[in-house]
């Protein structure tokens, strides 16, 4: 019987992982949003939100190849900076990439079946829960299939587009967007990176984690940057920033009518594939808070058979229903990226005091604690609202939480105890 989850995943599986938990939401629906703030700026701004998640993938894989166990940053927070900083990073991770779960379910359903897409959205929920607890292998199976077919759909739209005439160049004109439209576009392009550390999220189901996630967590890092620039290039090139900002589908409008069928398959299929690994990584994230009892115990459970942490697994898809079938995409997006912000920088904050003799080490890492405050700052203040009253509310659970913990473990007077201020 399995009390803990299996090390099953080599180097490739961890990065197909990685790869098709950031493949989705920023090819194909991220860019028209950003080039509304950053015009054809929207190079400079992919690669200030790279160069972010770079260095919190970078921390990110120090960390995990230090503690190979599952939960991320709030392993990391509560081993290198308490239990509070802990709680506030697993927090923003259940909440935040719930969030961003229903955000891809509902992207799905719109792209799948624009009239029914709650519905749609609703039962590939479902579907990707079933999937998740028949076993981790199963997961990185399915999500590497759905990788390759979003590949493919990439391939042959970025094609398209650039068999068109161009209408402008996507090197000119970065000049008068600014500094605070780059940095406000990359605050949302960050939402489309927001993938790379569920790796480290499946410590505890990685072979070699010393080795393996450091090495993973940057090539699926690497691999995504290259689709990412080669797609927002072929984008404004062909349509430009004014027409991808009209576009409620703006790489349909970039590669013409005929691929929009096209498009809408590779949209599907890429919102799959990231819900599929979503709902892996924000269930292992409940798991490690179980196990610590920052969230109910009976959470911490782990399949007999599948080895996958099922009752958290279970919750997560609940809550990712209800907000389905009630939340708008743009509320669901907004909080998602304001709570992984905060995710990343105490994750940045925690690798800052893992090599303390490592100059160029820390520099990276703090430098990541910083843009991941900046873009959080900068992102629109319903978000940044919504983001804190979340966060506020979770500490103040978890406060009556501990409280109501603490008094059940002291011992009940008169039970054997000895009395301090006997003789």
């Amino acid at each position: 019987m399995h009390t803990t989850p299996q090390r099953r995943l080599g180097t490739g599986d961890a990065v197909v992982l990685g790869v098709g938990s950031m493949l989705g939401a920023g090819v194909f629906a991220v860019f028209g949003p950003a080039a509304a703030i950053a015009g054809t700026a929207l190079l400079p701004a992919l690669l200030v939100a790279g160069a972010i998640a770079t260095a919190n993938a970078m921390s990110s894989a120090w960390l995990a190849a230090r503690y190979p166990e599952s939960g991320g940053a709030y392993v990391y927070g509560r081993r290198r900076l308490g239990e509070t900083w802990g709680f506030l990073a697993g927090w923003a991770f259940v909440t935040g990439k719930t969030a961003s779960c229903a955000a891809m379910a509902l992207t799905l359903g719109s792209y799948a079946w624009p009239e029914h897409a709650r519905a749609v959205a609703a039962a590939a929920v479902v579907a990707m829960v079933a999937v998740n607890l028949r076993g981790i292998t199963r997961t990185a199976l399915v999500t590497r299939l759905l990788v390759v077919c979003t590949v493919a759909v990439l391939a042959a739209v970025v094609g398209a587009a650039f068999s068109r005439p161009a209408v402008v160049s996507p090197f000119d004109g970065w000049v008068g967007a600014g500094p605070l439209a780059v940095l406000q576009a990359a605050g949302l392009l960050f939402f489309a990176f927001a993938g790379y550390a569920r790796i480290a999220t499946l410590g505890e189901e990685v072979r070699d984690p010393a080795r393996t996630i450091p090495r993973a967590i940057p090539l699926a890092l690497g691999l995504v940057l290259v689709v990412y620039a080669v797609v927002a290039v072929a984008a404004l090139r062909a349509a430009g920033p004014d027409a991808l900002a009209a576009s409620a589908a703006p790489l349909a409008t970039a590669a013409g009518d005929p691929t929009a069928p096209l498009v809408r398959v590779g949209g599907a299929l890429a919102s799959a594939g990231v819900l599929l690994a979503l709902v892996a990584g924000v269930g292992r994230t409940v798991l490690a808070m179980a196990r610590d009892r920052e969230l109910p115990g009976a959470l911490a459970a782990v399949h007999p058979r599948f080895a996958v942490p099922h009752r958290a697994e279970l919750a997560t898809g609940a809550v990712v229903l209800l907000l389905v079938l009630t939340a708008a995409p743009v509320t669901a997006i907004g909080l998602s990226g304001f709570a992984v912000l905060l995710y990343y920088a105490v994750a940045n904050a925690a690798a800052l005091t893992l090599h303390r003799d490592r100059p160029w080490r820390r520099a990276l890492s703090g430098s990541g604690l910083l843009g991941c405050v900046l873009l959080a700052v900068l992102l629109p203040p319903v978000s940044v609202l919504t983001g804190a009253v979340v966060l506020a509310a979770g500490t103040a659970v978890r406060a009556v939480v501990r409280t109501g913990r603490d008094r059940g473990s002291r011992p009940p007077t008169g039970c054997g105890r000895s009395d301090p201020t006997g003789p």
